[in-house]
């Protein structure tokens, strides 16, 4: 099958050839992305009317869209221009007013004519008493009733188009909708009680009571499972393309890992040791490794992803370590560098900064092979930087990368394996929409001799007391970070806020106790201000956003965070996460400015009461959605046009066990199941997962 199947021409021909649709319309349909058919059979009533024949008006609870047959009785024209004309009808049981702004009387009396007998639908409000319903929405002679929907679903809308021109629309585009194979497994379709595919397409949009308009309607569950099973058998496909690649088998006596070990202070803890266990496993197989690193803040990534860069050297290869950010490049640099030296590992950074012939002799020293493990930002990217044997890629992934990074990250080394690192847990729906591709390792123990942090909420009012609970922690020896909020995006406010706080902290603490870094420093003072404070020269850092602070202060025991309220929740707890990494208990104070909002008030609840990353990425996903929590456009996250990756979560984890056995039976897509699957991945315009289908 190389283009498009015939059976799906219909739902992808011109809009215009729809009844109703005209060229004007098509072009305000696409503002909401509707191009073709096939958009708008994918574009679901939100709602509906209720439009059913009632004997009158009394039998509503009013204010209500009303449909009734009425006498029609006087009509009373305006008295002066735009006032409104009334014509007084009368159903079965009372008589109420219809009502008309800026109307022509000549054409009201030929569609309502006094004496006789119409059907109205509209809205009937009591206005002083009296019942109106105001510009009725259908006006139609008894024989023409069953004209009016008994249940009206109710489209979104864009400018310049009617519900009218949707429901006409719609139905244009179901008359032409084919009967497809079915590609969902039998057992779950008979499970979950789903109807067949073009069943389910009538049902959403000619629906007829309200409850089949809600998201947990059968026909609805099933339509939004399609839409997972085509992204997960894209994932799949991606994943196995991406196995099918020769890997590098790189295989370890554990030499080197065990030289780390015994140079580390404790012992992992049994999360970490399954991880790197796995890793060293996926390493040592033909295929190529890609495997996604979840852990909580303080989880100990770092030592895995350490160990699994040793099973790269100690194969003969080289390892690379990127980061999203220059500051969090120097902090892995750190943070590894005792570990190499115990190894015995050659270890390098490489970011934007360097140039000239510094860049030169570290490119050439990687080229040669011995540089052993290059650590740096998307510099590492750039064309002219090559590895004699790169075996392993490490991602530190901060939502930043899609699967078209990952996989021209693989292309520096043919073979290379690549696993990726994320900071903060992912809910599960996301990691199976986002990650779906890769296999998952997650680190959820905490590192021994780890304390809990205690969580306080403190209002802006209280910050003579806060300091005052500085003073005392800075007379016996402790330090503290004092995080400002970004107010707005100008750095120039954010400058101001932290050099305001700056300085009333200097005045109450004293000179050279306080040190400060924000995003107008030159990157040396940055960096200057941070090595001070971590050599615990000055005692309190005042700083303004999150990743400037991504160092790793043992004696740091307090973190203020000021307009908590402000921050996202992810971001809050990472925040956290910069206190508590030693042996002393921790103190984490969020200020916040009342009057908290609801949704204010449930974030910082949520971090006083849990510090498991996992529990708070939940329930961060349910107050904001999947979008806003990565940022969809920039985050490789598909936009689902019927889906909903939060309220349907659970069918996202059935779509891709499914899509990955429908793989692993039928790899080429061949049985009737697998053609109807290739149907499906071009009807949800999938075109290059089709490419990947393996030949062979």
């Amino acid at each position: 099958m190389s283009g498009r199947p015939e059976i799906l021409f219909p739902l992808f021909a011109d809009l215009t050839k729809l009844d109703g649709v005209g060229p004007k319309t098509a072009q305000h349909l696409e503002q909401i992305h509707v191009q073709k058919p096939r958009d708008l059979l994918f574009l679901l009533p939100y709602s509906g009317i209720d439009r059913a024949l009632k004997i009158s008006v009394n039998e509503a609870n009013l204010p209500d869209t009303v449909t009734v047959q009425v006498l029609v009785g006087a009509h009373v024209p305006a008295r002066n221009r735009g006032g409104a004309y009334r014509i007084t009808v009368q159903d079965a049981l009372t008589s109420f007013q219809l009502v008309f702004f800026h109307a022509r009387g000549d054409y009201l009396k030929k569609v309502l004519p006094e004496g006789e007998r119409r059907v109205v639908s509209g809205k009937v409000e009591l206005f002083d008493g009296v019942a109106q319903m105001v510009h009725p929405e259908y006006i139609v002679a008894p024989n023409e009733a069953e004209d009016i929907p008994a249940f009206e679903p109710v489209y979104p809308l864009t400018h310049g188009v009617t519900q009218k021109t949707m429901v006409k629309g719609v139905r244009s585009a179901l008359e032409r909708t084919p009967e497809l194979a079915e590609w969902i497994d039998p057992s779950q379709k008979d499970k979950a009680k789903w109807p067949h595919w073009r069943e389910a397409m009538e049902q959403v949009h000619l629906p007829t009571s309200l409850a089949e308009v809600s998201p947990t309607h059968p026909a609805r569950e099933r339509l939004a499972y399609d839409e997972f099973l085509a992204h997960q058998l894209t994932l799949a496909l991606a994943r196995e393309q991406l196995q099918r690649a020769k890997g590098v088998i790189s295989e370890q006596t554990g030499a080197l890992q065990a030289k780390v070990r015994a140079a580390l202070p404790f012992a992992p803890t049994g999360a970490q040791e399954r991880a790197v266990e796995a890793i060293a496993r996926d390493m040592a197989l033909p295929m190529r490794m890609n495997r996604l690193l979840q852990g909580d803040v303080g989880a100990g990534k770092t030592l895995v992803a350490f160990m699994a860069l040793l099973v790269a050297v100690e194969a003969g290869g080289q390892g690379v370590m990127m980061a999203p950010t220059e500051i969090l490049a120097r902090q892995h640099m750190q943070g590894l560098r005792p570990l190499a030296e115990s190894a015995g590992v050659v270890l390098e950074i490489l970011t934007g900064r360097d140039k000239g012939a510094e860049r030169r002799a570290k490119l050439e020293a990687l080229a040669r092979g011995d540089i052993h493990v290059l650590v740096g930002t998307h510099a590492v990217f750039q064309q002219d930087v090559a590895f004699a044997d790169l075996r392993l890629a490490i991602v530190d992934e901060q939502h930043r990368f899609g699967v078209r990074q990952r996989l021209e990250l693989g292309k520096k080394g043919a073979g290379a394996d690549v696993l990726v690192m994320t900071a903060t847990p992912i809910p599960r729906s996301l990691a199976l929409a986002q990650y779906g591709d890769m296999d998952v390792s997650v680190l959820d123990e905490k590192p021994p001799g780890r304390q809990p942090i205690t969580t306080a909420l403190v209002s802006t009012g209280r910050i003579d007391e806060v300091v005052d609970h500085l003073r005392k922690a800075v007379a016996e020896g402790k330090q503290a970070y004092w995080v400002c909020p970004l107010v707005e995006e100008s750095e120039n406010v954010d400058y101001t806020a932290a050099e305001d706080r700056f300085k009333l902290l200097r005045a109450a603490l004293g000179e050279g106790v306080v040190g400060m870094v924000h995003g107008q420093m030159p990157p040396a003072e940055k960096d200057a201000g941070m090595a001070a404070f971590q050599k615990g020269e000055t005692q309190v850092l005042v700083a303004t956003t999150v990743i400037e602070v991504g160092v790793d202060v043992p004696n740091a025991t307090i973190m203020v965070i000021e307009r908590a309220e402000v921050f996202g929740l992810a971001q809050l707890h990472q925040l956290r996460g910069r206190v508590g990494r030693g042996s002393q208990a921790s103190t984490c104070l969020l200020m916040y400015q009342s009057p908290l909002s609801e949704s204010g008030q449930k974030r910082l609840t949520v971090l006083r009461e849990s510090e498991d990353g996992f529990v708070i990425a939940e329930t961060d996903l349910e107050m904001r959605g999947a979008g806003d929590l990565i940022g969809t456009a920039q985050s490789g996250l598909p936009r689902f046009r019927i889906a909903d990756l939060e309220a349907q979560a659970s069918l996202m984890a059935v779509a891709q066990s499914d899509a990955r056995k429908l793989l692993h039976d039928d790899p080429e897509l061949k049985s009737e199941r697998g053609q109807a699957a290739r149907v499906l991945l071009w009807l949800m315009e999938q075109d290059q997962a089709i490419r990947l289908i393996s030949v062979g």
